[in-house]
């Protein structure tokens, strides 16, 4: 069986940072940002909504893919994220509770 590998962005209460990581263990990775479990950006900056997710088939693919997504604009990136989620949603909490994702 193969991991399952995450691509996301995070934002603040009032969507003016954001942050982009990858995972392969989404729903513990949102819960550390939430509880800023690790001292750095996204707990200086209060990140804790899960904004946007995609899924990759390998580490290698989603290190790619969040690079990009870093290197994009902020427009581009709230394009993206408007793309699947336009009203900026915390995603977390649709989270499966059965699942890493």
């Amino acid at each position: 069986m193969s991991k399952q590998y995450y691509v996301y962005i995070m934002s603040n209460k009032y969507n003016t940072t954001l942050y982009t990581g990858m995972t392969n263990n989404l729903k513990r990775r949102v819960k550390e940002h939430k509880t800023k479990h690790f001292k750095g950006f996204t707990s200086k900056y209060n990140i804790t909504k899960l904004v946007y997710f995609d899924t990759a088939e390998d580490d290698l693919s989603a290190t790619k893919e969040e690079k990009r997504i870093k290197g994009l604009l902020r427009k581009k990136k709230i394009a993206l994220i408007e793309e699947k989620n336009p009203n900026w949603e915390d995603l977390s909490v649709g989270l499966d509770k059965n699942t890493q994702c």
